[in-house]
């Protein structure tokens, strides 16, 4: 991790995979599944223990938030994707 990475708030990662699926209301196994579909990428210790960041619950409360109103797992994927390019879009606009 970055030094910048670091100074970030809400990125510096804590949260264990229990921890973090208690807080947005889901279980393990769909954070596991999230991962594995690119739809999340935790910090992982040297040992692999996945910890997360204030900013991966939030892409995790977006997750379920999509997943309850009925898009699939593919589309959350075009979904996410979408929303950070509009996000980088805006940034560039604002810095011109």
């Amino acid at each position: 991790m970055t030094q910048r990475a670091r100074q970030r708030p809400g990125h510096h990662a804590v949260y264990a995979i229990s921890v973090a699926a208690d807080i947005v209301g889901t279980n393990v196994q769909n954070l596991r599944v999230y991962e594995r579909r690119g739809l999340l990428e935790p910090h992982r210790t040297d040992g692999g223990t996945r910890l997360y960041s204030q900013d991966d619950l939030d892409r995790l409360v977006r997750i379920v938030e999509l997943l309850e109103a009925g898009v699939n797992l593919a589309g959350i994927a075009l979904v996410l994707d979408l929303e950070a390019e509009n996000t980088r879009l805006r940034r560039r606009l604002e810095r011109a």
